[in-house]
């Protein structure tokens, strides 16, 4: 069996998750149908969206189930924008951060080019940490009443970065201005509090934590007013419509209680194992340089299993290859456009260049890895590296132009 080294895009499901799964699929029933087959799936949908209210510390009907973290984002950044320039034609600017996930990323993009959005993008320093004084001055004289919303994401998807989400709602709250969070990493990963962080609106997805791809919620707070972005039936609070996944919420729900049952003990012994493919990284390749925060300097500032890489003068892409050639299955972090790499824009918001940029290799883990897991990496990782190494970059020079860059441009 190869290694599995790329749980930040997706982890195998749960058994509490696949039990729950495979108990509810095998039963009809739509949750809006009235017959008994409705309400046995409705109850099923109503106890879910307890379990996971109580995992995410929120209000059951705070709980907006939706397809996945992407819709999720989709319906807080536009609907906030809508529901908030509806209330005021003057609240046009979005202050986003320049290490979001597409999800966001675009989705404000999309607000820019199509709803006359303004946005403003946020910087983040060398650690991939967003920049409070610059939010803080983007919100001073005056220019906080133009602004829709901020959204900042809890943690990055990339390099892992926890970001500062209390002082970002407490700079907007100042204003009076709402507050988005894409939190589908942090989720499951680290202690999250919806009532307590002062959120309006919060991402989460079901495959992240060992649920099923398809499913996803955004939390939303009892008092935030959101412009559907589906039209329907209404199901969900009136602001999503769609046909509710009872089997796959059910396994949603049974992931999520597990994950945060045994929240503090398993992050420990994920960070652990991190921490261990962090220290033989540096000892097999001393070149190649950790980004994001380090976990020995400030270790609650880094998602526990996550482990990210620039290894100079290697593509990405070949190393990536490579190990995975040898059993080891990881990430880039990058993107692919008309089959030529590029560079992460998160990364070269965090102030590398593109070569170094293109070298990224992330690491991460999950509740399936364990010690037999980094000892294959370890052993794997020289030879893929003196190979990548050995091919060097593929000289391709691109000129990437993203939001962020624009903006520090």
């Amino acid at each position: 069996m190869p290694v599995y080294l790329d749980h930040a895009a997706t982890t195998p499901i749960s058994a509490p998750a696949l039990a729950a799964l495979t108990t509810v699929i095998s039963r009809s029933g739509n949750p809006s149908s009235l017959h008994g087959a409705g309400r046995r799936a409705r109850a099923t949908v109503e106890a879910a969206r307890e379990t996971i209210a109580a995992a995410a510390g929120a209000h059951p009907t705070e709980v907006i189930f939706t397809s996945g973290g992407t819709e999720a984002d989709n319906l807080a950044v536009k609907g906030l924008f809508w529901s908030r320039r509806a209330a005021d034609p003057a609240r046009n600017r979005i202050l986003v951060s320049s290490i979001e996930h597409a999800a966001v990323a675009d989705t404000v993009e999309w607000l820019v080019k199509h709803e006359g959005a303004e946005a403003v993008w946020l910087p983040v320093n060398a650690e991939g940490v967003l920049d409070l004084a610059a939010l803080d001055k983007e919100l001073s004289d005056g220019g906080a009443s133009a602004v829709a919303l901020v959204t900042c994401m809890w943690a990055n998807n990339e390099v892992g970065s926890i970001q500062p989400i209390a002082e970002v709602v407490a700079l907007a709250g100042k204003h009076g201005i709402p507050v988005h969070s894409d939190a589908v990493q942090a989720f499951g990963s680290v202690p999250v509090n919806f009532r307590e962080s002062g959120l309006a609106a919060m991402s989460v997805s079901a495959h992240k934590i060992g649920g099923t791809v398809g499913v996803g919620a955004l939390l939303l707070g009892r008092a935030v007013t959101l412009t559907p972005v589906l039209h329907g039936g209404g199901q969900e609070r009136t602001v999503r419509s769609g046909t509710l996944d009872t089997a796959g919420i059910a396994a949603f729900a049974a992931a999520a209680a597990d994950v945060t049952d045994n929240l503090a003990a398993e992050s420990a012994r994920i960070a652990g194992l991190r921490d261990d493919i962090i220290a033989a990284v540096r000892a097999a390749v001393p070149e190649a340089v950790l980004r994001g925060v380090d976990p020995a300097d400030n270790p609650g500032g880094r998602l526990p299993g996550n482990a990210h890489f620039t290894f100079p003068g290697c593509e990405g892409d070949s190393l990536l290859f490579l190990l995975d050639m040898a059993g080891v299955e990881s990430s880039t972090g990058s993107a692919c456009t008309a089959g030529v790499p590029r560079p992460s824009h998160v990364l070269l918001a965090m102030g590398l260049d593109e070569d170094t940029a293109r070298g990224a290799q992330r690491f991460s883990l999950g509740h399936t890895s364990g010690p037999a897991d980094v000892d294959a990496f370890v052993a794997a990782l020289p030879d893929a590296h003196a190979r990548a190494k050995k091919a060097g970059m593929s000289g391709h020079k691109s000129s990437i132009e993203t939001a962020s860059t624009r903006a520090a441009g």
